[in-house]
């Protein structure tokens, strides 16, 4: 049954899944761009998010992972339907009049992870001043942001970014911006941009959408056919709406209203940040922006409504997680799902997504010790490990120390013994699985996410024949394993993206912030 009816449940998955990605195709954009016109909007995108806990900082390595791309190739390989800079030029195409060309500069991304080294993002920021400074001329610019980016010795890197382009092109060229649903946007962001939009979904399946709104915008202000005003209302907010998943209550409820209020007429866009937990800020806390033509009063009042509904479920609490033997025990009990599909285990306090170093042990432990005969798949980031391991036959025994290398505070090393199943080299660097019984430890040199099935499959490791898979995400997952996915176990171990707001090392936060303490408004 496993075998023969995953097929079938694989299709009707994949529909629901493209159903709530919201839209149909993940290839390349065909846009048709004047190669000159009368105005000319530049184009770069520099990302990362940052989790201050993490003592692993982020390299100019980890950029290169993701593929680092200039001029030209911002055009022809970033524009996929899943990027925010495929839906900008998306829209430059359908609402510039073909009068509106576009200057490509930069695209810088990288994986979540401990702040990006400062010289790493000097020379970014140097790249991008040398494009606009290149240019005949520049009448807009569009920013890709994550929008909780940190740097090594430097707070607000994005502001620091926006303040650069601002004193090169001064204060009357518009710049609009666009971040991730879990940004933290500061006061300075809110001066220096014209306008700010941010994902609406969360797992986050609007990305191309975001750019596109971010085109739609800056090309008719170039144009002269809008003037946009944006409002910005800081809450003292740090965690609230449950796990913050835009379709399921009680976040709906806050989206479904900022629905209704963009399209009111003058409304241009509207936007709620939940805020990235795991950023060390003073200026951290739920922002919500409006953005409107021309009319600061109604920008106003519709950012101070979005805030009142989101400050309406604050007090509804992050569902509970469970300790790693609990997940491997009830995945034990779950043989009907298993025989369907898999177990997910979500590495809740490790989370690669959320900037954990990836390398926590604490899960494989409980398999080796509570379940080694069922068929699991974890991914742990190792680059010594896996180094050591690197040329070793198929098929041999080796002996390693996985984990606890990088992060010694929460993550613990672990002795592992197991067979050569697999080596090969790729976007994570070298990378070896082992095998332990019905175990497969998947040690890479850089910090696997494991978002999608074929991060598995790739490496020869079928989904459909595993009993458990771990992930190290917190939100992808739980719509690109749709198919397979035949139940969701929730662990929370000691680490660095634990969800426990209170139990978290915060030194420069806000306060007093709810829910770390009594806040009876959010003006």
């Amino acid at each position: 049954m496993r075998h023969s009816s995953h097929r079938l449940i694989s299709r009707l998955c994949a529909v629901l899944s493209i159903a709530l990605s919201g839209c149909a195709s993940s290839g390349a954009v065909k846009v048709h761009l004047p190669e000159e016109g009368r105005f000319t909007v530049a184009v770069a995108e520099i990302a990362q998010e940052t989790n201050s806990f993490s003592p692993v900082p982020t390299t100019l390595r980890d950029f290169e992972a993701a593929g680092l791309l200039y001029g030209q190739e911002v055009i022809e390989i970033g524009a996929t339907r899943n990027t925010s800079v495929g839906g900008f030029l998306q829209a430059i195409a359908d609402h510039g009049d073909g009068e509106i060309a576009v200057l490509p500069i930069l695209r810088a991304r990288a994986m979540s992870g401990g702040p990006v080294e400062r010289e790493v993002y000097e020379r970014f920021k140097r790249e991008l001043l040398d494009g606009l400074a290149a240019a005949p001329r520049v009448d807009g610019v569009y920013l890709a942001l994550h929008g909780a980016m940190g740097v090594e010795g430097m707070r607000d890197p994005e502001g620091d970014l926006l303040a650069a382009i601002r004193s090169e092109l001064g204060s009357s060229v518009p710049i609009g911006i666009s971040h991730d649903l879990h940004a933290n946007v500061t006061k300075a962001r809110g001066e220096l941009a014209t306008f700010i939009v941010g994902y609406k979904t969360n797992p986050h399946r609007d990305v191309f959408r975001t750019g596109y709104d971010s085109g739609r915008i800056l090309a008719a202000t170039v144009l002269g056919n809008i003037h946009p005003v944006m409002v910005v209302r800081k809450m003292r907010l740090l965690k609230g709406g449950g796990m913050n998943i835009d379709f399921l209550a009680p976040m709906n409820k806050v989206f479904r209203f900022m629905s209704k209020a963009e399209k009111r007429k003058g409304v241009l866009s509207v936007s709620t940040f939940p805020v990235h937990l795991w950023l060390d800020d003073e200026e951290l806390g739920w922002t919500t922006v409006a953005v409107t033509d021309a009319d600061p009063q109604l920008a106003a009042k519709t950012a101070d409504d979005i805030a009142d509904v989101a400050w309406s479920i604050r007090a509804v609490p992050h569902p509970k997680s469970s300790t790693a033997s609990a997940a491997v025990a009830a995945a034990k009990k779950r043989w009907l799902a298993r025989k369907t599909g898999a177990i997910v285990i979500c590495d809740v306090a490790d989370a690669v997504g959320a900037g954990a170093p990836g390398e926590n042990t604490w899960i494989l432990k409980a398999l080796l010790e509570e379940a080694p005969n069922l068929v699991s798949y974890v991914p742990i980031r190792d680059a010594e490990a896996a180094q050591a391991v690197w040329g070793k036959a198929k098929g041999e025994t080796v002996a390693v120390t996985v984990g606890g290398k990088l992060e010694t505070t929460y993550n613990r090393p672990l002795e592992f013994t197991g067979q050569v199943v697999r080596t090969s080299e790729g976007a994570l660097g070298k990378t070896v699985v082992l095998r332990h019984q019905g175990v497969h430890l998947i040690m890479s040199e850089l910090p696997p996410s494991a978002t999608q099935p074929r991060f598995f499959t790739d490496l020869g490791l079928g989904v459909w024949k595993a009993d458990i898979l771990v992930v190290k995400n917190l939100f992808p997952f739980r719509y690109n394993f749709l198919a397979v996915n035949r139940g969701t176990l929730d662990v929370e171990t000691p680490g660095t993206s634990g969800v426990d707001v209170f139990e978290l090392g915060y030194r420069k936060i806000p306060r007093p912030i709810y829910p770390l303490d009594p806040v009876e408004s959010w003006r």
